[in-house]
């Protein structure tokens, strides 16, 4: 199966594989994210001698015959006679003064649940070996929190780490090469339904239609993915009445902390502040503020940034009684199809297109460079109203205004007018306009407007 995207976190990766000292990596990131697939890759290419080792949940005598019988099948070895995890690291790391080797313990939390201070027993041996050997131990996990408490202050390995890679979503541009056989409206359409988490992307099938994509995966009883996200939710929350109260305030557009306390039935404050602040490390939420105002607590705005959890909380979770009892194209067309063309996917499309903005961003393509990207508060004196532009830039020279439309007709002369005129009725002031469309414009650019077509969108490199 061909390996999709991540091309800096490879590069990275094989980096620290390959050079002729000693190091310790540390691979985190949420549950299906392709942390595995990641450090296989990186092995494929490695010039070293490797062993992969997946820890499981099993006393740490199993956890080191399973890696004693990997050393002797992997390296033609007799086997090992080592009882102890310790032993296990003491002959690699003596192994490793005369070769390079590397050593990865995939799901490091197991191991650590089932071996009494194992973060400090390997501090150790990283200490006791640092000048001599050259063996490089990357660890990886699912649990984020975890792998996150390695590198606080309190932790032994403090200071130890050489590379950290916090694995997260892809963006819709390399989401979309697991699909490239859709046009790019339908690109747009996946991506905002399942996301940049390969694992779900490789189910996606582009020789069917989005709809049947959706219903096959997600929306139909028994789909492959329909639990996906309580799982997750489950495996990190205790009290998960209390996140699906949240998480569907969310999805129903409940942005500010009291209105989510209200619409939620959180009992209170604290109890909404610690359950937000446990879904942000999940990736689930994120909490964000204008650009224009970024200290203002008031204006704190908190949203679903995971796409699949947004579709399951909107479509799923919220009509699953009719979902069990209902034919599964029915379902899709009663609940799912108008609300998600008119509505959904326009959302998201807005969050692609900041993605969009940060990659022409990183490589080069924007001159000045952008430095901040964002929503923009504004007042506006003349109607007597006050709200949020969705996406702003801030760069040496100005403000950039963006409008987003993900409609079927073209952008016309007038529409663009009429934007442009409600924001000078603010103080924004930008030095440019950009309109982003999905089906094109009836005008062409000039010098303080910009126009940019879908297909752009999936041009960069």
């Amino acid at each position: 199966m061909k390996f999709i995207g991540r091309t800096r976190q490879l590069k990275q990766l094989e980096n620290e594989l390959n050079n002729d000292r000693m190091s310790f990596a540390l691979i985190y990131g949420r549950r299906r994210i392709g942390k595995s697939e990641l450090i296989k890759q990186a092995l494929k290419d490695c010039q070293k001698k490797s062993l992969y080792y997946e820890c499981k949940q099993v006393s740490e005598k199993s956890n080191v015959n399973a890696i004693c019988e990997l050393l002797s099948e992997h390296f033609n070895l007799p086997k090992l006679g080592l009882d102890s995890i310790e032993e296990v690291l003491d002959y690699l790391f003596k192994a490793a003064e005369d070769e390079k080797l590397v050593l990865v313990l995939d799901e490091y939390p197991y191991l650590r649940e089932g071996i009494k201070g194992m973060d400090s027993i390997l501090q150790a041996k990283l200490d006791q070996y640092r000048d001599t050997s050259r063996l490089t131990i990357v660890i990886l996990g699912s649990y984020v929190e975890i792998m996150k408490s390695l590198l606080e202050h309190s932790n032994p390995l403090f200071g130890r780490v050489d590379l950290v890679i916090n694995l997260q979503q892809m963006d819709f541009y390399d989401s979309a090469l697991f699909y490239p056989n859709f046009s790019a409206e339908d690109k747009i359409r996946i991506y905002s339904v399942f996301g940049g988490i390969p694992y779900y992307n490789r189910l996606i099938d582009d020789r069917k239609t989005v709809k049947e994509n959706i219903i096959e995966l997600i929306s139909a009883p028994g789909a492959r993915l329909e639990n996906e996200v309580t799982m997750y939710l489950k495996s990190e929350i205790a009290k998960i009445t209390n996140a699906n109260e949240v998480i569907d305030a969310l999805s129903r557009g409940y942005s500010k902390f009291s209105d989510i306390l209200s619409q939620s039935h959180v009992t209170s404050s604290p109890t909404l502040a610690d359950i937000l602040n446990k879904l942000i490390k999940m990736e689930i939420v994120e909490k964000s503020s204008p650009i224009n105002d970024e200290n203002n607590k008031k204006k704190k705005h908190y949203s679903i940034c995971d796409n699949l959890s947004l579709f399951y909380y909107r479509y799923i979770f919220k009509y699953s009684s009719q979902q069990k009892i209902m034919d599964e194209d029915v379902f899709y067309n009663k609940y799912i199809a108008q609300n998600f063309e008119e509505d959904y996917v326009p959302h998201r499309f807005e969050t692609i297109c900041r993605q969009y903005l940060i990659r022409k961003n990183q490589i080069g393509q924007i001159s000045p460079v952008i430095e901040k990207i964002g929503k923009y508060y504004y007042d506006d004196p003349v109607n007597h109203r006050n709200g949020e532009f969705d996406v702003v830039t801030l760069d040496e020279k100005g403000y950039v205004f963006y409008e987003v439309k993900f409609r079927k007709a073209r952008i016309s002369k007038a529409i663009i007018y009429k934007e442009i005129e409600q924001v000078k009725s603010t103080e924004l002031n930008p030095y440019k306009y950009v309109f982003i469309s999905r089906s094109g414009f009836d005008i062409s650019p000039s010098e303080n407007l910009d126009l940019i077509d879908l297909a752009d969108l999936f041009e960069l490199g």
